[in-house]
């Protein structure tokens, strides 16, 4: 069997207490992305979907850090691997679109040299030939007018032109997977449109591996072929994107598509999820979700439920999950 790309095992991330219980944010998380694969990973905000990508990228905040786990780069493990080393693989094989662009684009440089600087720190290019890459990988963005707009600054462009500076930007070293975290939330519908269609073509262009952070399930089911659900910092549901979207296994994950908007069905209700997220300083045992489900059962306050495969290539993390949904259609 070909070794993932990427490999996250039992990975824990959370802040190290000296006189009390460490708080635990990401909980003994597991998946796997293959070459070239779309991998979206969903969930309500402080689920850990974002904090998982930056261990990945070795990014996390200060006062974060990975407590347990393994996360294998193309059976390397990166968990313990020289910093120097580890930021190696940040431009050629690893790269990052942030949320964004106008907090991760330094102000005061022109877009063109910030293009510029991976292919020449990593790929050894000169300056003229590095400069000549960046226009390039503008216009396959979409960007009009490269060679002008590669003199701009930040602040100069508007929303959508940053965020595909962004993926000129992070496709300029030919990485092999793409972390996204979150880098249409801050465009309207048409440019998100726009630029998640560009992103796409580039990653089917050179052959990247997608893992796609959102909210957004509109987004996740344009963007991406297989799909995780985060819950209080567990994966809940997992599967190829149409088999958890028309058949989910797990309540919250159906909480979710019952609170989204579907075009296809205008008339139908928006239905809310109940209650509030855990307070992960405070975990209790048992599903996380348990307190706002109303298919709980007294074992469900008890442990975790384990994930099980309830469809092929299909896994939920629910005792519940082989029957409560029979006959449901979403």
């Amino acid at each position: 069997m070909e070794t993932p790309l990427l490999s996250v095992k039992s990975l824990t991330i959370g802040i190290r207490r000296s006189k009390s219980a460490d708080t635990i944010i990401v909980d003994d998380l597991s998946f796997d992305i293959q070459r070239g694969e779309r991998f979206g990973i969903v969930g309500e905000s402080g689920s850990g979907k974002s904090l998982t990508l930056r261990a990945i990228a070795d990014l996390l905040p200060k006062g974060v850090e990975v407590l347990s786990g393994s996360i294998r780069y193309n059976g390397a493990e990166l968990i313990g691997m020289p910093t120097v080393q580890r930021r190696r693989l940040m431009g050629p094989e690893i790269a990052m679109i942030f949320q964004e662009p106008m907090t991760a684009l330094n102000p005061v440089i022109r877009v063109g040299d910030q293009i510029a600087e991976g292919p020449r720190r990593y790929l050894g290019l000169s300056k003229k030939a590095a400069m000549a890459l960046a226009i390039e990988m503008m216009a396959k963005t979409g960007i009009p007018d490269p060679a002008r707009r590669a003199r701009a600054y930040p602040h100069e462009l508007s929303g959508g032109l940053r965020q595909r500076i962004m993926i000129a930007m992070a496709l300029s070293c030919g990485p092999k997977l793409l972390l996204c975290d979150e880098p249409t939330t801050a465009l309207d519908v048409t440019v998100q449109h726009q630029v998640l269609k560009v992103l796409e073509k580039l990653c089917d262009d050179s052959g990247a591996a997608l893992a796609f952070v959102t909210h957004d399930l509109a987004v996740v089911n344009q963007t991406c072929t297989d799909l995780a659900v985060m819950y209080a910092g567990h994966i809940i549901e997992s599967g190829k994107v149409k088999s958890v979207f028309h058949d989910p296994r797990h309540p919250y994950t159906k909480g979710l598509l019952d609170s989204a908007p579907d075009f296809d069905q205008p008339e139908r209700d928006l239905v809310p999820i109940p209650g509030f997220p855990p307070n992960l300083a405070a975990r209790t045992s048992g599903c996380p979700f348990a307190p706002r489900c109303v298919f709980a059962v007294e074992a469900c306050t008890v442990a975790m439920p384990p994930t099980m495969e309830v469809a092929p290539g299909h896994n939920a993390a629910c005792i519940e999950s082989q029957h409560i949904f029979e006959g449901v259609t979403v």
